[in-house]
């Protein structure tokens, strides 16, 4: 029970890779604040989860959604030992494609929200000498071309987390990320479909895209994410892994 008694909250959890931390923070004894904005797929998810899960509804392009988080958390648990800022949209642009409501949009979900929300945390942290467990990606060193304004989002996140993590040690408040590579999550799968991949794809990918065979799962990846709540992490803090297949320096497909 590497998170008894342990309250976390993490945002975007309602599906993906945010529900698949979730589980395993309540395989693991703690308690977990799940977020999202679709209702149904929270309250689904709590009842799966039991009496130590709790629901937040809160639009994250609301100004006023870090705090109604922070006080949801604090109303079922009283406290909060983790924050995982996972929550994020992917709107598919590019240059010739980005318009400022899209940017603007996305910087507010997926890094504003995310600052505001570690602000809006951080004294009730510090009280527990917490931490947060930012979620990045691999697109944060220059990203995909159809992802503009995610990895620019992606790319500031990665700064925030140092830039924090340097700022906040000496308040025992640890800050920390990790970058996922190519995840399956269900959304992954469906907009994989739309951009004109067959049913079951995944099953089709050849070793120069996934050199293991298979696709990385969110299980995987929470599994990982564990390390970082739990004390046994302690005192590290500033750190940045990517969680990748392939390493970002580059690719080595099999020949």
């Amino acid at each position: 029970m590497r998170l008894k008694n342990k309250s976390v909250v993490i945002t975007g959890s309602t599906s993906g890779i945010g529900k698949a931390i979730a589980e395993k923070v309540i395989q693991e004894g703690g308690q977990v604040l799940i977020h999202g904005i679709v209702e149904a797929e929270g309250k689904t998810l709590v009842e799966k989860l039991g009496a130590n899960a709790k629901l937040c509804i809160a639009d994250l392009k609301d100004p006023s959604a870090p705090a109604k988080i922070v006080n949801s958390a604090l109303e079922n648990f009283g406290k909060i030992d983790g924050l995982v800022n996972n929550a994020a949209i992917f709107p598919r642009d590019n240059l010739k494609e980005i318009t400022e409501k899209s940017y603007s949009e996305t910087m507010l979900v997926n890094l504003q929200s995310a600052l505001f929300l570690i602000k809006a945390a951080f004294p009730h942290l510090k009280k527990q000498s917490g931490c947060v467990l930012n979620i990045g990606s691999i697109n944060a060193y220059s990203g995909e071309s159809s992802l503009l304004a995610y990895s620019i989002s992606k790319g500031g996140m990665q700064t925030m987390t140092r830039n924090l993590a340097n700022a906040l040690g000496a308040e025992q408040v640890r800050v920390n990320q990790i970058n996922p590579g190519w995840i399956l999550t269900e959304r992954e799968y469906r907009d994989q479909i739309k951009k004109g991949l067959p049913e079951g794809w995944p099953e089709k990918l050849g070793k120069d895209n996934i050199p293991f065979g298979k696709m990385s799962t969110p299980e995987q990846l929470a599994n990982a994410a564990i390390y970082w709540l739990a004390d046994e992490s302690k005192p590290f803090t500033g750190a940045v892994v990517e969680l990748e297949q392939f390493s970002i320096i580059g690719r080595n497909p099999e020949k």
